[in-house]
């Protein structure tokens, strides 16, 4: 009788890697533009891209801490709503309440203001690092102006 010897449990990453995919990557092109089809995760990223645009160093991250700053607006608006009035003879009142008697209230509060003054900031900063990279050149000019439109906003 042979002895087996134990599998390692797969890693973290593999593991999503497998839900991600059960039969494994494809190495086609054909199956690697199939499966983003299929997959609405990887609907948002294209097939292709080029080795040097992954580089922490060409896209500063900037696109992702605008998602998160994005994200934390959302969710301390949605909880400032529950807690505020926005008018005039009650707003007033409303902050002092928000900062006095709601569990951490200035601390969400402070979040939401310095957030969306970040994203502020983050965003200039994209549009500046889209222009100096080249990256609203053909195909990409479209969202370049779609970009620079909701940036005047």
């Amino acid at each position: 009788m042979e002895e087996q010897t134990p599998q390692p449990e797969p890693s973290i990453f593999e593991r999503m890697r497998n839900r991600l995919s059960p039969e494994g990557l494809p190495t086609d092109d054909r199956g690697r533009m199939r499966m983003v089809v299929d997959s609405l995760i990887l609907h948002i990223h294209p097939s292709k891209v080029e080795v040097s645009t992954l580089k922490w160093t060409y896209t500063w991250g900037l696109g992702g801490l605008a998602g998160l700053l994005m994200a934390i607006l959302g969710i301390t608006g949605i909880i400032l709503l529950n807690n505020y009035t926005p008018a005039a003879p009650q707003a007033y009142l409303d902050i002092l309440e928000l900062n006095d008697n709601v569990w951490f209230g200035e601390l969400i509060r402070n979040l939401h203001h310095w957030s969306a003054n970040l994203l502020i900031i983050i965003t200039a900063l994209h549009l500046v690092r889209v222009f100096v990279t080249g990256a609203f050149r053909p195909p990409r000019e479209v969202n370049w102006l779609i970009g620079v439109a909701m940036f005047l906003l």
